[in-house]
Parts: C-alpha cells; structure tokens; sequence
C-alpha cells in the first residue's frame, strides 16, 4: 500500500514538472530586423532604441515582456528576417512600427520571402500582432502588402493627433462584450493609423466610424492589428497619462488573448 502511495505521489510530481514546463514552454518573439532603429551613447556607439525588451527607458517594451513572463511565456528577439526555420519554435510573432527612411538609413524592408514565410506560418498555427505607427512615422507599404493576406490595411488615415496634455484626443472607448479586452473600458492611443478591412479580418475596437483594432482568423492561426506601438513603457508604466486610461490592464488581456489563442494549449 505505501508502495503504491509512493508511485501516486511521484505521478502527482511528475504531472506538476510537466505542467510547468509547459506552461514555461510558450515563446513570444519581439522583430528586431523591420524595426531597427539606432542612436548614439555616451561614448558614441551605435545603439538599439525604440520598443525593444530591453530598452527600460519609456521607449521601451520592458514592462511588456514582463507582463509576457508573468504569463510563463519566454521573450525572445528576432535580429534577422523570419524564416520557417527561426519562427519554428515561435507561439507569438509581434512586429512594431517598420522603419521608413526617416527612421533608419537604410530600412530592412519587409520582402516577398518574409511575407510568404510570415504567412505560411501564420496558417500552419502562429499567432501575429502587427503593431503599426501613423503613416509618417513607419512603413505602411510594405507592411500592407503582408498585412493584406490577413483582410488588413494601415491607412494613411490618423487620427488622436493630440497637442501637448490634450490627453482626451487620444481616447478610444473600449465597447461591452469585446472578446480580448473584457474589463478594460477605456485607453490612451494617440497618433494611430485607422485600418481598413475585408474578409476575414474583424473590427475588434471602432472610434467614431475609425476602426481602431482588429482581429483576423487565418487557417489555424490569429492576427491582431493596431495602427500604434501603443502599448510601450510610457503608457503603461502609470506615470505618464491620467489614471482613468487603462493602458496596462489593456496590455495584461491583450497577452492573455493572444496566449489562448496558441493552438497547443
């Protein structure tokens, strides 16, 4: 009897060991290659800025990553264009704000390849966030070609320009039974591409006819959409923007959507 006590106990053990890893299993991959930018430190050397896992600064995603670990979810960064290969092992592919020129000398621009693997990948079971910027402030060509499989289009359309604390410009309401964001009711957007759609993409947040987030099915996978990085440290560190904006819980749902959507789960 205690035998078979012992050998319970260690299947128990065993279940709790598997359960764990794969909890911790789950990868969420940050592009490193399409947005590229760089800037000097203090001793002159080139260095990566602008909406990576590192970058603590409040132009970083350092909070983002966070929330992702919290999650059991191991943050990884893809410094070369994708392939099948280097998205193998990839749950969650997230690409913000593509360089134009004005923001790197000579932009990795999103190419025939990279859309073919992106896509293939996306059907086979990845799950995608385009994270996209206002059209003078990213590159919406090429981003569209790729984003256009999925019934999505970054227009040249923007809107919540918001002048200096005018915060009320950059609102954007949250509607009563949206799947992803199921408490959150209200954020702070500013500067955003409005998206244009077509089947089998789905509006997921409208503002005043714009539609500001969306949603698309394709094969076994998922693809989300916002015209903004959005979710970076400076509008979810709690400092920056009123406290009725709930950037943060929206960033919290947003990777718990994104992680039930995985299709191992």
């Amino acid at each position: 009897m205690r035998l078979n006590n012992i050998g319970f106990s260690l299947m128990l053990l065993c279940g709790s060991i598997s359960i764990a890893n794969a909890q911790q299993s789950k990868v969420v991959t940050l592009d490193n290659f399409f947005n590229h930018e760089t800037k000097k430190d203090k001793d002159g050397n080139d260095i990566r800025f602008h909406y990576t896992w590192e970058d603590q600064t409040l132009n970083g995603y350092s909070i983002l990553g966070n929330i992702f670990k919290a999650n059991g979810f191991q943050i990884k960064n893809l410094d070369s264009g994708p392939t099948l290969t280097s998205l193998k092992s990839t749950d969650i592919y997230i690409i913000v704000d593509p360089d134009n020129t004005r923001e790197a000398p000579n932009p990795n621009y999103i190419n025939k390849q990279h859309i073919h693997t992106i896509t293939k990948w996306v059907k086979a079971g990845g799950i995608l966030a385009l994270l996209a910027n206002d059209s003078a402030n990213t590159n919406l060509t090429q981003l569209n070609v790729l984003a256009k499989n999925f019934g999505i289009n970054f227009s040249n359309k923007n809107r919540n320009m918001v002048k200096g604390k005018n915060y009320e410009t950059g609102t954007v309401n949250v509607p009563q039974g949206n799947d992803v964001f199921t408490a959150s009711k209200k954020f702070y957007i500013k500067e955003l591409s409005i998206l244009q759609l077509n089947a089998p993409a789905q509006a997921l947040i409208t503002e005043q006819n714009d539609i500001i987030m969306a949603t698309a099915k394709y094969g076994k996978g998922f693809v989300f959409a916002l015209g903004d990085p959005w979710i970076y440290n400076e509008y979810v560190d709690g400092t920056r923007i009123p406290s009725t904006y709930e950037n943060y819980n929206g960033a919290v749902e947003l990777v718990k959507w994104l992680s039930s959507k995985i299709s191992h789960q």
